[in-house]
């Protein structure tokens, strides 16, 4: 997404200020008030800009002058009562004053006012001394108590991590235990915890957890991609805690102590033996403790959620997000690039591009500058490829006059017979013999290092062991693993055409060029 649709995005979809903008995109506040001032002169909706290609917002978009935006917000009055009332987006204190004046002209000044209004706020729960507004901010961690996990089979213990989502004005909260903190459980239990909220707040704030954030310094944050494309997902801005301002996520600490001691105390001499069956159980104990009644505010956390939280959240989007990862890849002489070991195909004419990947357990998207060239459906086991024809390159050939069949096995003969072979070998292997030519270069260039002789030893038990891996052949050098396969000690022949079994010979691939 480019960076003025993020801007856009954040300030008319999320309703964030610019100083809130500046940290999460790294754009000044200046830039964001000119991209506003621009955005209003243009007279469109938000819709139909976000809607454009990048090039034809770059076109629009020129920074200007700086542009303020009015908001309209609800008003609405006990002390409990005007605390809930200042959870409204726009709300101060005075204006609460002045509407209890007008039914009571004999109510004391403003000051005492004031006064008796902080004596309140010291007696309430620390959380509720910061002003939430409803449906505005959700607070994300993980609890530092964990929960064992016994597997029926090693009878070995885990631990199971437990992540906490605490809404601001209600303190309405959600538990769901994972078996890691990876971002792939971390997202999944944000997508639990949307379902469970029926709907999305305006910003998620979690900590500085290595599944959200990669950097964030100088109030300049560089969010986790696959985290990054969740909140894009959403619709909703991520806002991490700064880093050593305790203040900023005192909602959801104290949300996580709590649930240590309603829930996950009560479940401490229960034996679980998956997740499954702990999330089951956290489940049964949420509502309960959801449902307890706030002494002091006389209302529980769902009530205040029904009637603080819940009618400003946004609806969710009608499809739950499918976590994706993201990586750049270099396409290789063989127009395939590498994932999780098997290959992937673009367009030939992209060889040694860097190209961007984006995969998930379904599909694997490649792209340039936003621009997607290829798309594939994941390969389910290593070590296999998915080529698409009208990728490869007329006669197959295209560029290869310098790497061919015969030139690679022309080199693998000045080293011997058993490397030659090796080379054969790895080209069958391949879904296309071009396929092989980068695995068969990198072994050949091993030979530069090593003697020829311990090269075509290592060749000889890679044939017979079909070891076709670049690093394990490295790694067969490097060690001298390869001896204990070795049968025998005779000199090894490198005379080409001694008829070896596992050989075609260079006359088989004469006709291919």
């Amino acid at each position: 997404m480019s960076k003025i649709k993020e801007v856009l995005r954040l300030k008319y979809l999320n309703e964030l200020s610019n100083r809130q903008i500046e940290s999460i995109s790294g754009i000044s506040r200046n830039s964001v008030a000119n991209y506003m001032k621009l955005f209003e002169n243009l007279g469109a909706s938000i819709s139909e800009v976000l809607d454009l290609n990048n090039d034809d917002l770059e076109n629009l978009f020129h920074p200007n002058k700086k542009q303020s935006i009015a908001k309209k917000y609800d008003f609405g009055p006990n002390w409990s009562e005007i605390q809930q009332e200042l959870t409204q987006k726009g709300m101060t204190r005075k204006l609460l004053y002045e509407e209890l004046k007008e039914s009571n002209p004999n109510i004391y000044s403003y000051s005492q006012f004031n006064r008796y209004y902080k004596k309140y706020v010291k007696l309430v729960n620390p959380s509720m001394r910061q002003i939430h507004y409803g449906g505005d901010k959700l607070f994300i961690d993980y609890s530092g108590l964990t929960m064992p996990i016994v597997d029926e089979v090693t009878n070995t213990i885990s631990k199971a991590q437990i992540f906490v989502t605490v809404l601001g004005a209600s303190g309405y909260t959600f538990v769901h235990a994972t078996s890691s903190q990876s971002t792939k459980d971390f997202i999944l239990s944000h997508v639990k915890a949307f379902q469970f909220y029926e709907g999305m707040p305006n910003i998620l704030l979690p900590d500085n957890l290595k599944a959200a954030v990669i950097s964030n310094k100088k109030g300049v944050v560089r969010l986790n991609d696959s985290y990054a494309d969740m909140g894009r997902h959403y619709g909703v801005a991520i806002e991490p805690a700064r880093p050593y301002k305790p203040q900023d996520k005192s909602k959801v600490e104290l949300g996580v102590k709590a649930i240590q001691r309603w829930i996950l105390m009560k479940l401490r001499n229960h034996t679980f033996f998956n997740v499954d069956e702990l999330n089951e159980q956290i489940n049964l104990l949420i509502d309960g403790y959801n449902n307890k009644v706030i002494r002091r505010l006389g209302k529980s956390r769902t009530e205040l959620f029904e009637t603080l939280d819940k009618p400003h959240l946004h609806p969710l989007v009608a499809n739950s997000y499918i976590y994706k990862e993201f990586k750049k890849a270099t396409v290789g002489v063989d127009y395939h690039i590498e994932l999780d070991g098997s290959g992937y195909s673009v367009p030939y004419k992209y060889l040694g591009i860097k190209v961007d990947v984006t995969y998930s357990s379904n599909d694997v998207v490649i792209s340039i500058d936003g621009e997607i060239i290829a798309t594939h459906k994941k390969l389910s086991q290593k070590y296999n490829d998915s080529t698409i024809k009208k990728h490869m390159p007329p006669s197959h050939q295209y560029q290869y006059e310098k790497w061919n069949p015969r030139r690679i096995l022309n080199w693998a003969s000045t080293i011997g017979i058993y490397t030659v072979a090796l080379m054969e070998k790895i080209m069958d292997s391949k879904t296309h013999e071009v396929r092989g030519y980068r695995s068969c270069m990198a072994i050949l260039n091993f030979s530069k290092q090593y003697d020829k002789t311990e090269f075509e030893m290592v060749s000889k038990v890679a044939v017979e062991l079909n070891i076709y891996s670049v690093g394990s052949i490295e790694s067969m050098l490097k060690t001298k693993s390869y001896l204990q396969h070795c049968i025998s000690n005779e000199p090894t022949n490198n005379n080409y055409n001694n008829g070896h079994e596992n050989i075609r010979g260079s006359e088989y691939y004469s006709q291919i060029n």
